[in-house]
């Protein structure tokens, strides 16, 4: 036996026991007739005592231990003399008899402690070292009890767990696909699932009415902090249901994820907002709705006046950042060399500050008189102490410009608490998006989804106008997942892709299983899909997804631990039917 208890585990009253422990070397001090060692594993930490006078020998020999190295003791278990109230076992120490090296180390090319002077990648190449740090192996075991207490929810809901494949057929609609090739099956390639939604509707059409799969997912997309080309999610579906049935169940499950994992208690429904209202009042899909800052729309009380940035948009708009006049004349000028940045796009901002004596100060005074500014001022709810900042041009590129400058001042004024947690659902979305490079409809969701029933009058004639039958849950800015009613009639199926400019032939090719599938009985079905990813980086109060995975990828797709991607050898290539353009 290695190990009869662990590092975290002990405490005064198993003091006068004998034990024996494993695990990794933290620290060593030494201070000359006592060397203290602390121990650790992934349940805590334990302070290890040798004394010269009682043991010189095994003494001589903890002194030699270095970091990391891997060691067994066995000794009793005695009162600290000193105790260390930030550790569990912070009153006890192990009066050590016996030692054992069980592997030696090298020295870490970084510290394992909670704060480390290793890099991100440096980190990632060595992401065996980084998981030992007691803030990665917390955010995993988050992860571990997410998952868990889903599977107990859904369980107690009469949701079935059931496998899809992994290895599919490409389509090309949507995200690129990463491919495979099929050695028996030359010149032919499989491709991985960007998500399973073929197969969970095939599984309600097969009968089984609540299915669900913590599944892994590919998407070949550019990366970013919240993105891997990788990733998890809960994949859930329900056949016989309406918009209503999936909302309650699925909030369900996150308000017993959050009571369970994190004790957060959420009072009531969520709130519910469409689609067209969010991104009026947040120019965004997934607002954060843990601080105001709505926007304003100040388009006629803004033109007419001969300001031409202005008088030349399609909208003004404008947030009141309230009790923020004291922001220096540097400050708003930082602020509008931040929405000038590339990544952000706008051409410029204007401000208007309400002194706390009454009086108005304006970017644009010279085109506006004192009473214009006070218009503006009124239809934002400005009081004295409040800055008002405005941006125009085309509306759907100035919500998007406005939103990321509202987040970042969500920033800035310590608005955006992580501790806080505000559910949101978006419902309502467009069924369709316009492509204007290919001149064509995309589905906002994808082909399966099916649109509001009091807009099916619209889908020939005015195919923009046509809501979706889909909904979002957004927290704190992200977007934790998203669903729909599915389509389960073949023929609203083949109009829905010949919108999408599918011909017949192609239509058949790409997803005839399915559509041949609707003429055997298929039944009303819906679901959703969360990214486990994400909604545990947002239970866990941060914005990466990185370290909620054990093995990450970094920004450029490439794992530095394994050095994945990398070549294949030409008799892997042969056996392929693959020949590389040199």
């Amino acid at each position: 036996m290695y190990r009869s208890h662990t590092c975290g585990e002990l405490r005064m009253k198993h003091v006068g026991t004998t034990v024996t422990l494993a695990g990794w070397v933290q620290r060593s001090r030494d201070l000359g007739g006592m060397t203290f060692t602390d121990l650790r594993d992934r349940y805590g930490l334990t302070q290890l005592a040798f004394n010269m006078e009682v043991n010189a020998d095994l003494c001589e020999q903890a002194r030699k231990l270095g970091r990391e190295f891997v060691i067994q003791v066995t000794g009793i278990v005695i009162e600290r003399s000193s105790k260390n109230k930030n550790i569990p076992t912070g009153e006890i120490e192990i009066n050590v008899t016996d030692l054992k090296i069980l592997n030696a180390a090298k020295l870490p090319p970084f510290t394992i402690e909670d704060e480390t002077d290793g890099g991100d990648e440096l980190r990632m190449q060595y992401r065996y070292l980084d998981l030992r740090r007691n803030p990665v192996q917390q955010k995993l075991i988050l992860r571990n009890k997410v998952a868990l207490e889903t599977r107990k929810y859904l369980d107690s809901q009469n949701f079935m767990d059931v496998e899809t494949p992994v290895l599919i057929k490409s389509t090309p609609e949507g995200a690129r696909d990463f491919v495979v090739p099929s050695r028996m099956n030359e010149g032919q390639f499989y491709a991985l699932p960007q998500s399973p939604q073929t197969f969970k509707q095939l599984l309600m059409v097969s009968g089984f009415d609540r299915y669900y799969q913590i599944v892994k997912c590919f998407r070949d997309e550019d990366l970013r902090a919240d993105r891997q080309p990788e990733f998890t999610q809960i994949d859930c579906e329900m056949a016989f249901v309406e918009q209503e049935d999936v909302l309650n169940t699925f909030e369900g499950l996150i308000k017993h994820l959050f009571t369970t994992v994190r004790g957060v208690e959420f009072e009531g429904a969520f709130p519910r907002m469409t689609y067209a209202e969010a991104m009026e009042k947040y120019g965004s899909d997934k607002p954060d709705i843990r601080f105001g800052m709505e926007f304003v729309d100040l388009t006629d009380e803004a033109q007419g006046k001969n300001f031409v940035v202005f008088d030349s948009s399609e909208i003004v708009l404008g947030i009141n950042a309230s009790k923020c006049a004291e922001f220096t004349r540097k400050q708003i000028d930082e602020l509008t060399e931040w929405v000038k940045r590339p990544q952000i796009g706008a051409k410029g901002m204007v401000y208007l500050r309400y002194n706390v004596d009454g009086t108005y100060k304006s970017s644009v005074d010279k085109f506006y008189s004192e009473a214009d500014l006070k218009v503006w001022a009124e239809k934002a709810n400005m009081q004295p102490g409040d800055l008002l900042f405005l941006l125009s041009g085309q509306t759907d590129k100035t919500r998007k410009q406005l939103n990321e400058l509202r987040l970042h001042l969500g920033n800035q004024l310590g608005l955006r608490n992580p501790d806080v947690f505000k559910p949101l659902w978006v419902l309502d979305f467009p069924l369709l998006e316009w492509d204007e490079e290919n001149e064509r409809y995309h589905a906002m969701h994808h082909p399966f989804t099916s649109p509001k029933p009091e807009d099916f009058h619209l889908i020939y004639s005015e195919p923009g106008k046509v809501r979706a039958n889909a909904y979002d849950l957004a927290m704190n800015g992200v977007e934790l997942g998203g669903g729909s009613i599915r389509i389960h009639d073949r023929t609203l199926q083949a109009q829905m892709f010949d919108l999408l400019g599918f011909t017949k032939e192609e239509a058949q090719a790409q997803f005839g299983f399915l559509m041949n599938a609707f003429e055997y009985g298929a039944p009303p079905h819906g679901g959703l899909a969360f990214g486990l990813d994400r909604l545990v980086a947002t239970m866990g109060g941060s914005e990466s997804i990185r370290d909620y995975i054990a093995f990450p990828k970094n920004n450029s797709g490439r794992d530095t631990m394994i050095d994945a991607p990398s070549p294949l050898d030409e008799k892997q290539l042969k056996e392929l039917g693959i020949m590389l353009n040199s």
